[in-house]
């Protein structure tokens, strides 16, 4: 169970962050959510998609597996690709609000929290959050970083996906994936930008869509769907080791 407390240098002074990958970690997910922020990056080595989030917005995500708890990425305590995903670079960080008041006026400003109770949490291994003399570590800059990134990205996002949608942009896909003779995979409640309802639109829709800054996700969205095939490969790959292994055991 998640347990968040605002990040300071006080109560929070000996923390430490485990960076390694694995299952324990909580790094076995099929997908992790997307933010256009990071469009570019994710479009060279993932899949990305949209889906209905709990509360039934759009939401991106990035492909990882074809199952629920399958990481194609994982391998060996490794994530084999050159970018991490914000959502899971962020580690056990998330950005808050809190009340301040600045120049006599009351404002939400952005701070950070932890959950103290993630696994990558501890005081013996890891990442320090703080400097010894109580600064922010390189570490704990590079996260601030990364969670200005998840920020910018989740209001932009949602307006983007609300205009994709406004256009009829986002259309459901069935990802029916045939691996072998013996093992198919089916994901379901995956969706995409229609290629052909993208070339139809009109001269004035386009360019507010460019001028917005949404045309560049849009094909960046449909530039990353080749990833589907490194996540076929890979499954493939895995398969193949595992029914070599059942043969070995049985021989």
């Amino acid at each position: 169970m998640a347990r968040y407390e605002l990040l300071n240098n006080v109560a929070h002074k000996d923390l430490r962050v485990a960076t390694g990958f694995g299952a324990r970690f909580g790094d076995d997910v099929g997908m992790v959510p997307a933010f256009p922020s990071e469009y570019a990056e994710l479009q060279r080595e993932y899949p990305i998609f949209f889906r209905k989030d709990a509360d039934g917005q759009w939401m991106s995500v990035a492909l990882l597996g074809f199952e629920q708890r399958e990481n194609l990425y994982l391998q060996d305590g490794r994530w084999n690709a050159a970018y991490l995903p914000g959502a899971a670079a962020k580690g056990p960080f998330l950005i808050g609000f809190q009340e301040q008041r600045i120049d006599g006026e009351l404002r939400q400003e952005p701070v950070i929290h932890v959950d103290v109770e993630h696994p990558r949490v501890n005081t013996v291994e890891g990442e320090r959050v703080f400097l010894p003399q109580g600064g922010n570590s390189p570490y704990l800059d590079h996260i601030a970083g990364i969670l200005r990134g998840i920020r910018d990205g989740t209001t932009f996002g949602a307006e983007m996906f609300a205009a994709f949608d406004a256009l009829g942009l986002i259309q459901p896909v069935q990802l029916a994936v045939e691996l072998d003779e013996r093992h198919r995979v089916d994901v379901s409640g995956l969706h995409s930008i229609d290629r052909d309802t993208l070339a139809a639109l009109d001269g004035p829709a386009l360019e507010r869509m460019n001028r917005a800054g949404y045309l560049e996700g849009a094909y960046l969205v449909l530039a990353s769907l080749h990833n589907v095939r490194r996540l076929m490969a890979e499954k493939q790959r895995r398969l193949r080791a595992h029914d070599a292994t059942l043969s070995d055991g049985r021989g």
